[in-house]
């Protein structure tokens, strides 16, 4: 086990101050057990916490870092933003070219509004959804995750399915009564609350991957895109942890399925605190100041964050990062499917690109039932034998493992012998 002195202390600090010693709650290690890291550094595909302990990193930030950390043109970018200001709360020429990026990259993304988290861009994309409709209630899934606003914390997905609390305290009734929930990968849920004609948009992770990794199956996407199209509701992509990682043109590239509008996180600011919604130029054409959808904030746009994720979008122009992520996750899909056969560990690895899951004690994962009967204390016994042996994987079981451009082949070999190591000890213990 390595030495973690310093990072204890310091987790006994934050106790102190900050509530559960953390800033959001799945760092705090409680699906896993034990005490979180404090991260100093990273650089590439690892990690470097307080006691000087170096880990293969397949967290990358819950997803932006997929040309690895400190990106040397992202960080040059940054640096040369920050010596001319850090905010302006006025309009800046790199938010222009981001945003033309990011049209030119994204199918239907006519139109782009800058903000400064996935939460808030989905937020505002409901928001811009209900007022092009003149409707209120709102579709989404059971597990998925569409960040902390009221009414998207019924049934959600990452820390809240994880801590065994998927709703919330503190939201009140009305908040979440406009919001339906229908199984992932299951249309006749979709169409029974649809049938009303009072919807406004139904919000999906066209991959679910705040519940672990749950694929759509065949067909799923689509159906979602006719019945929109059928009883006049708009399709949200929240493509926060899928946009620019499966493809540059996100899911919607990757799957072939149009949506009205998607909502974006910190990928696209190289993982400085950003978010975007955009779409089609009618719906986002309501937004202030052009229309009455007033959405506003001061740091939108930021200068800092703008810099960062045009260096980021520019790097990913390059057809071989997708190759070589699509080579990597293949790879480790394969890897860990041949240690699960011979160790004859009872476990599920699923993948999208360059997401991955191993689910323990289940044979199937499309729903938010079938994946709530995982094993989550064998997951917490894997977490530890992975992390006692530098590999720092996702603290909670429902969560995703993160691959980036910045790994190698001596990494991949690496981690899959730790892989065997950890599940031969389980199944022998």
């Amino acid at each position: 086990m390595k030495n973690q002195q310093k990072s204890q202390a310091f987790f006994e600090r934050a106790k102190k101050v900050l509530p559960g010693g953390v800033n959001s709650p799945v760092r705090a290690f409680l699906a896993v057990g034990g005490d979180p890291l404090f991260i100093e550094s990273a650089r590439g595909a690892y990690v470097t916490d307080a006691d000087g302990n170096v880990y293969l990193d397949y967290v990358g930030s819950w997803g932006p870092m997929i040309l690895g950390h400190s990106h040397p043109k992202v960080l040059s970018a940054v640096q040369q933003a920050v010596e001319n200001g850090l905010s302006f709360g006025a309009p800046t020429q790199a938010e222009v070219r981001l945003a033309e990026l990011m049209s030119a990259y994204v199918p239907n993304l006519e139109m782009v509004r800058f903000v400064n988290s996935g939460t808030e861009s989905v937020m505002s994309a409901l928001r811009a959804a209900r007022g092009a409709t003149g409707r209120e209630r709102i579709v989404k899934f059971e597990g998925c995750y569409h960040g902390h606003s009221d009414s998207m914390l019924v049934k959600a997905g990452s820390g809240a399915l994880t801590s065994g609390a998927p709703s919330s305290s503190g939201v009140p009734t009305g908040a979440a009564g406009d919001t339906l929930v229908a199984r992932y990968n299951d249309l006749a849920s979709v169409r029974a609350l649809l049938k009303n004609r009072d919807v406004a948009a139904v919000i999906v992770e066209p991959v679910a991957a705040n519940m672990g990794v749950v694929p759509p199956q065949d067909g799923f996407l689509q159906g979602l895109r006719e019945l929109c199209d059928e009883f006049g509701s708009l399709l949200i992509f929240d493509e926060v942890i899928t946009g620019f990682r499966l493809a540059r043109g996100g899911a919607q590239e990757y799957y072939g399925v149009r949506a009205d509008l998607v909502t974006f996180g910190k990928i696209i600011g190289g993982g400085m605190p950003v978010g975007a919604y955009g779409g089609r130029r009618d719906v986002m054409s309501l937004v202030a100041p052009l229309g009455t959808v007033y959405q506003a904030g001061t740091l939108s746009g930021n200068p800092v964050a703008m810099a960062a994720g045009e260096a980021m979008l520019l790097e990913l122009a390059d057809d071989g990062v997708y190759d070589r992520l699509e080579v990597l996750g293949r790879r480790m899909e394969e890897g860990i499917r041949t240690i699960l056969q011979q160790t004859g560990i009872q476990a599920l690895v699923t993948r999208v690109g360059s997401l991955l899951c191993l689910f323990f004690g289940i044979d199937r994962a499309d729903s938010y039932d079938s994946v709530r009967a995982a094993d989550a204390a064998a997951y917490a016994r894997y977490f530890h034998g992975m992390l006692d042996r530098g590999f720092y994987l996702a603290p909670a079981q429902f969560e995703a493992m993160f691959l980036s451009a910045a790994l190698t082949d001596e990494d991949l070999d690496a981690t899959l012998g730790a892989i065997r190591e950890v599940l031969t000890q389980m199944k022998n213990a």
